[in-house]
């Protein structure tokens, strides 16, 4: 069995019903292929890098799926380019390290929440001992911002 995973970007103009049953039925035409259907994902509304067709968001949706061989892929990309609530998309065969990666975001080892939880517990932290790292790490400021040196020690002297 070969791993795929097509990744596809919906007209966000359509309703949310509309936009649901489009990738059901893409969902749907791979099963009917015989493929194997692991994890479907929806990534949501998201910004374009840039304009396509006259549209600068998109519905992003990623199905990752196991098939016993590529031969359906020209019928179904067939199908995905003739839809025109379909703007574009991309099939990948996905290698042992992609189906682990993959495997790992789902299961959350790999997520940019892990990261920001991390951060949170190490600011708290810092913040608990009552010690600002912006404060502690200036460097202290000892000099005359303006005018005659000689004049700035007769006043520290006064």
């Amino acid at each position: 069995m070969r791993n795929y995973e097509t990744t596809f970007i919906v007209d966000p103009v359509l309703s949310g019903d509309e936009i649901k049953s489009t990738a059901q039925a893409y969902v749907e035409h791979l099963q009917k292929e015989g493929c194997e259907i692991v994890f479907v994902d929806e990534m949501g509304l998201r910004t374009l890098a840039y304009p396509i067709n006259r549209k600068n968001s998109g519905v992003y949706y990623c199905v990752e799926y196991k098939a016993s061989n590529g031969a359906f892929l020209q019928a179904f990309e067939l199908a995905l380019r003739r839809d025109e609530r379909i703007m574009r998309f991309l099939t990948v065969a996905l290698d042992k390290y992609g189906v682990q990666y993959n495997a790992d975001k789902r299961d959350g080892k790999i997520s940019k929440a892990k990261k920001k939880k991390q951060e949170k517990a190490a600011k708290t932290e810092s913040s608990a001992h009552g010690v600002s790292r912006k404060k502690a790490d200036a460097p202290k400021v000892t000099g005359v911002p303006s005018g005659d040196a000689a004049e700035a020690k007769k006043e520290e002297e006064e």
